[in-house]
Formats: C-alpha cells, structure tokens, sequence
C-alpha cells in the first residue's frame, strides 16, 4: 500500500480550501488529470462523486464516498475503481486568533493523509505512476487554485 502525506500552511482560511476540495464539479478547471467529474449522490453530510482521469495516455475513472464536516474534514472512502484500497483524509485547520471577534482566522493548515493500493499488478504496473505523481502534487494543485479564486496572499 501507498502512503502519501502533506501538509501546508496557507494565507486561506479552513472555510476557503475546504470549499475549494469539496468543489469536486471544478476539478477539470485546475486538476490537469482529471477529464470529469459526476457528483453521483449529494447530501448536507457529504457526497459520491465518480472522477475521471485521463493523463498520459491513462484512462480510468473511480468513485469515492466523501464525508464532509463542514469548513474541517473531507474523508475519502472508495466506491469502485483501479483500487483494492483508497481512503484519505482532507483536514483543514483554522491557524491565528481573528482581528475581532466577527472574523474567521485567515489562515489554515491543509493536511492530506491518503492510502492506496490497486486491485492488481497490471493495473498497479499501469495507474500507479500517474496516480503517484497525482497523489504527490493533489495539495499543491489546491494551493494553486486558492490563488486562482482568491487571489495571491
């Protein structure tokens, strides 16, 4: 099983990446691997989406069940796919007293601890070098588009 974990600390607040990751329709506007989504089930409590990839010639779609806590957690647990094993874990948290009391701190700490395994070593000799550069660079690819929408800080 792979093991990635990440985390940064950003100008955004814990509200504004957590948006941003559970935004899973606007994937295919930042994420250059992902060709499109489909949001299969959404609730107040979280959604199913199916996400398609396409990168270097790879072509392979896989769904997951994302549970969200509101402007804190996002947890990944696989549907189907490539994957015998894909679960992970978007934390955000709020980092620095607010300016007063009305106001949300405006910076966070974005952590991702995601584990994965594929169903087997064709798929694996295949998906895991695209999907362990995708895995590697998924943080930063969210840091970049908190610059998009929010602009620099």
């Amino acid at each position: 099983m792979k093991h990635v974990k990440k985390s940064v600390l950003l100008w955004y607040s814990a509200q504004e990446m957590y948006a941003l990751v559970t935004d899973v329709p606007a994937y295919p506007q930042f994420l250059p691997w992902c060709d499109r989504t489909e949001v299969l089930e959404s609730t107040e409590h979280g959604m199913t989406a199916r996400l398609h990839l396409a990168y270097h010639g790879v072509r392979h779609a896989f769904t997951t069940r994302n549970e969200h806590q509101a402007g804190r957690s996002v947890v990944v647990s696989l549907v189907d796919g490539p994957f015998s094993q894909l679960e992970g874990v978007w934390q955000f948290v709020p980092l620095g007293a607010p300016a007063d009391d009305s106001a949300a701190p405006r910076a966070c700490r974005v952590e991702l601890d995601l584990r994965y395994a594929f169903s087997s070593l064709a798929l694996e000799a295949v998906v895991s070098p695209v999907f362990d550069r995708i895995a590697n660079t998924l943080v930063d690819s969210f840091v970049k588009r908190a610059e998009q929408v929010h602009g620099p800080r």
